[in-house]
């Protein structure tokens, strides 16, 4: 069922039925009043009576008579019987109407039991035994309550037609108010239907309402969708990054390859066979990372271990010396007195290496004078690297798009390149909620800033 019509049937039954209940509570304790009231209207006409009868007890029936004929009328179709302590009666009204319960009643009456009301085909019928005056009396009375029935009558109709209207007007309201509810829900699911994910340029999905369930789970939907879009474009440019990772290494193992067949000393080819070995096997380091980042991707677990960032980046940097034999680089700390505990981390060793390697990378290409500087500020609440150059700078515009796929700056012309190598770490570094962030320095310097995580 749509939850426009569970709201629809939810809310107007639970407002029909509420109505409904109230209003046969209010036409049964009318029902219960009129009865009371009724009942102690026939009461008090029976004291009434007796007394009457004892104030008139030395005059002649025939007066007795004439007051029954003066009273008949107070009540429509009414019969009133009187007995004496011995429960012989005294005194009868002149209207036919028989009681059927009548030797039952008398007989049930008594000082413990003053008081018996029951009905006869509508009729109210109350038996009652009254003391006065020192004298006994049992009095019952049948009588049938016209006016009270008639208001009765006139009630029920009136709560029917009230009821009739609240329904009417219930459910009005629930299909308009369901309309109201349902149709941010409606849009909703109208806009994740319509949604493309292999949109790389995806726009977050937005949905006009204030209620707040509603937008967080839009947020968290565009979370979601924005997450995912990232895993399909990175499976989508799985191809880009391993050509742009290997394509390098391939060729230069490729051309030492070929020098190697013209060598005829054996020795020689020994030793260019043993690097060329060396490279082959960065090269399964390489695939062995992209691998790591698909079992991430795909929900696996990778190992990890305690890694001293100083160390890693001293590594890197006799790596990248083999290949740029004339850059140097200049580590700086943000003090002398370095505690080692707040420089290690727990990461995969390959992984994190191959992002502070392409960022180094960066460092030497974009560089103006063949330096670099990596200053490490590992005081006691903070743990960040610093990676700047002089060189030429992006523009703002330029740094929104960055870490974007194949986006190159101005200053990448006639360099080598497909634009993977900083989404590529920036795609490591999330995995271990690190942050990477890049500005310049009076256009001329820039600066990549990596924020670990504080443990």
């Amino acid at each position: 069922m749509k939850i426009r019509n569970k709201i629809l049937v939810y809310f107007s039954s639970a407002i029909i039925f509420v109505t409904g209940i109230s209003l046969i509570i209010v036409f049964i304790l009318f029902s219960e009043y009129r009865e009371e009231e009724f009942q102690q209207q026939q009461y008090s006409k029976i004291k009434t009576t007796i007394g009457l009868i004892e104030e008139f007890d030395k005059i002649s029936d025939q007066i007795s008579l004439m007051l029954d004929k003066q009273s008949i009328h107070d009540f429509y179709d009414e019969k009133m019987l009187i007995y004496d302590n011995n429960k012989d009666l005294i005194f009868s009204s002149l209207d036919s109407l028989a009681i059927v319960k009548e030797n039952n009643l008398l007989q049930n009456l008594s000082i413990s039991t003053n008081w018996i009301e029951t009905k006869e085909d509508g009729y109210d019928v109350i038996g009652v035994y009254i003391e006065k005056d020192s004298k006994s009396y049992y009095a019952i009375s049948k009588a049938y309550d016209y006016f009270g029935y008639s208001k009765k009558y006139f009630l029920q109709k009136v709560l029917i037609g009230i009821f009739i209207f609240v329904v009417i007007i219930v459910i009005l309201v629930s299909i308009y108010l369901s309309n109201i509810i349902s149709k941010p829900i409606w849009e909703l699911t109208h806009k994740i239907d319509k949604f493309d994910f292999s949109d790389k340029h995806i726009k977050p999905l937005k949905i006009n309402t204030n209620t707040s369930e509603l937008l967080h789970l839009s947020h968290k939907f565009n979370d979601l969708a924005k997450r995912t879009t990232e895993a399909f474009l990175f499976q989508k440019y799985s191809i880009q990054h391993i050509s742009h990772e290997l394509k390098t290494p391939l060729a230069v193992l490729v051309s030492e390859l070929e020098k190697i067949q013209t060598y005829q000393n054996i020795q020689q080819i020994k030793l260019e066979v043993s690097q060329q070995c060396q490279s082959a096997k960065s090269l399964g380091n390489i695939i062995n990372i992209l691998l790591q980042i698909s079992k991430i991707e795909s929900g696996q677990e990778i190992p990890t271990k305690s890694i001293r960032l100083d160390e890693l980046v001293f590594d890197c940097i006799a790596q990248l010396n083999s290949i740029y034999p004339d850059f140097t680089f200049d580590i700086l700390f943000c003090s002398d007195i370095i505690q080692e505990s707040n420089l290690i981390i727990t990461a995969n060793e390959e992984l994190l290496k191959q992002a502070l390697l392409n960022l180094m990378i960066n460092a030497v290409e974009y560089a103006d004078n063949q330096k670099a500087k990596i200053f490490f500020d590992c005081s006691p609440n903070n743990l960040q690297i610093d990676i700047s150059n002089r060189g030429k700078t992006l523009t703002k515009q330029e740094q929104k798009l960055l870490f974007s796929y194949f986006f190159r700056g101005q200053n990448a012309k006639h360099k080598q390149g497909f634009g993977l190598g900083l989404i590529l770490s920036q795609r490591i570094f999330s995995i271990y909620k690190m942050d990477i962030e890049y500005h310049c320095i009076d256009k001329s310097q820039n600066v990549f800033r990596i924020i670990f995580p504080k443990y």
